[in-house]
């Protein structure tokens, strides 16, 4: 059985297509039991539902904890049983008994370079500071916002014209690329993590350092633009 993965979505939901179309390549490994929002209005749900991909909606009530939505949402996880969960483009903290529950499955992308800038604005905070390099992460998620084990980075140039809006677009071209090679080491098992230590691995060798694109070239046949 291929390996399988939950995406929980917000939004537009361009990360989700590069998954989509990565796992519909004839070297893909993986294939997307379920897209999860939180929001019935995200577009991510139609980009879902045309490539037949089973779609949820939980949505926060009025007064509901942190702690109560994620009881529901860990729920529906369970009912699936993934192999890996890929926050793209989740827009909502997680609680820590959460992240407890799931770690050792969960990552997020992140558009910037961890662990500059967690949160929100990270291109404005980029130029605000005056960085000449910029980027993304891929990590596995623990109770610190955009905290837990990075993976895998991607940077790129910010130039002296630059805007939040063109580095948004450079970087969402990044994100395309570095998030469905990364699900794929996964379910390859050429990156994972070790319940037993706590560590990430990368054919055998603890991670220690982000790894960059080109060193999950090998870990796919298939580029996806």
């Amino acid at each position: 059985m291929a390996f399988q993965i939950v995406v929980l979505v917000s939004g537009f939901g361009s990360n989700l297509q590069a998954l989509i179309e990565a796992s519909r390549a004839s070297s893909s490994v993986f294939s997307i039991q379920a897209v999860i929002s939180n929001r019935n209005d995200a577009y991510a749900l139609e980009r879902a539902q045309a490539a037949n991909i089973p779609t949820f909606v939980i949505t926060a009530t009025a007064g509901q904890t942190r702690e109560n939505y994620d009881q529901i949402l860990s729920q529906h996880l369970k009912s699936f049983n993934p192999d890996l969960i890929v926050m793209a483009g989740f827009m909502r903290i997680l609680s820590a008994s959460f992240t407890e529950q799931w770690h050792h499955k969960l990552i997020n992308i992140h558009p910037s370079l961890l662990p500059k800038y967690p949160g929100l604005n990270t291109h404005q905070r980029a130029i605000e500071a005056g960085d000449d390099r910029h980027g993304i992460s891929v990590h596995y998620v623990n109770a610190e916002v955009d905290g837990g084990t990075i993976i895998a980075q991607a940077d790129l140039a910010i130039e002296s014209n630059d805007t939040p809006q063109k580095i948004a677009q450079r970087v969402h071209q990044l994100e395309h690329q570095l998030l469905p090679k990364v699900v794929m080491a996964i379910a390859r098992g050429e990156i994972c993590y070790s319940k037993a230590d706590g560590l990430v691995y990368h054919h055998g060798h603890c991670i220690t350092h982000p790894l960059a694109m080109t060193d999950l070239i090998s870990s796919s046949t298939t580029e996806f633009a």
